[in-house]
């Protein structure tokens, strides 16, 4: 039973205050009856997350929170006692805290920051930290050109937004890249433009058809110079002969060639293209 994740278990029996469900090892964790519904009987597989509660009991919930174990997020602060700040994770019985010393500056309540969530081994519960540094780059990015990561937008500057890539690494969006509204804690898809040698990961918002026409307009320029600078295939061809030959359709096609003009890559003529 992972502490901190979602869990698929097993309604194992019911009693007055909830039902207690179990995974393959036989361990055993209450739903309260609060989160039981009509529908659920003994046997039923359900998908539920698991935390401690406040006497550090592990304790099952159908409702979602902002961030399971091991990701980042953007929480707002609930309150500040002496033991630290109580964010709002989403959860109606359980608030998440982090410690004073695991605060880059004195959290204040009612504002947002981006945490990490993690499972401390001493105490063996669930906080969050607003150290990031720490939890990122402990691997050498191995990113390839182009791939399609997942983004948490966490800081603004000079040069556009600083972010972390899957959880792992930080990258780099360049402002005079984005063409759509980003905020800080935006959830966003993007695609990886370069690893520099430093291990810097630059990224970009650019849409995916952009970048599979651009990969597309690759291909024909190979394919023109493997065939001596010219082919027959045009826009006007048919889109099964596009496809045997290029594996695109021809909306594509036309779309790369016409990038390939504009760029003074290639001269069009009735019946076929050459390399310019």
């Amino acid at each position: 039973m992972n502490i901190g994740q979602y869990n698929q278990l097993r309604i194992n029996r019911t009693v007055d205050f909830g039902a207690y469900l179990i995974d393959d090892d036989t361990n055993e964790v209450l739903l309260p009856k609060r989160y039981l519904t009509a529908d659920m009987k003994v046997g039923d597989m359900i998908r539920v997350f698991v935390y401690n509660d406040s006497e550090n009991r592990p304790v099952a919930t159908t409702e979602e929170p902002h961030a399971v174990v091991g990701d980042f997020a953007l929480m707002r602060v609930k309150a500040v006692n002496r033991v630290g700040a109580f964010l709002d994770w989403g959860l109606t019985a359980k608030d998440l805290l982090v410690p004073f010393s695991e605060q880059r500056v004195d959290m204040q309540a009612g504002r947002s920051y981006i945490v990490r969530v993690y499972l401390d081994e001493a105490s063996h519960r669930i906080v969050a930290s607003a150290k990031l540094a720490k939890f990122l780059n402990q691997t050498e990015p191995d990113y390839y050109h182009r791939q399609r990561v997942e983004v948490l937008v966490v800081q603004r500057s000079d040069l556009g937004y600083r972010v972390i890539i899957n959880n792992a690494h930080w990258g780099q969006i360049y402002q005079n890249e984005i063409f759509q509204d980003v905020n800080i804690g935006d959830r966003l898809t993007a695609f990886v433009k370069q690893v520099r040698p430093d291990g810097k990961v630059d990224v970009t918002l650019a849409k995916i058809e952009k970048m599979r026409v651009d990969d597309l307009s690759d291909r024909i320029e190979a394919y023109l110079r493997a065939h001596d600078g010219t082919m027959t295939i045009t826009d006007k061809s048919t889109p099964e002969e596009i496809m045997n030959t290029f594996k695109c359709s021809k909306k594509d096609f036309k779309k790369a060639i016409g990038l390939l003009y504009k760029q003074h890559k290639v001269t069009l003529a009735a019946d076929h293209i050459s390399l310019a």
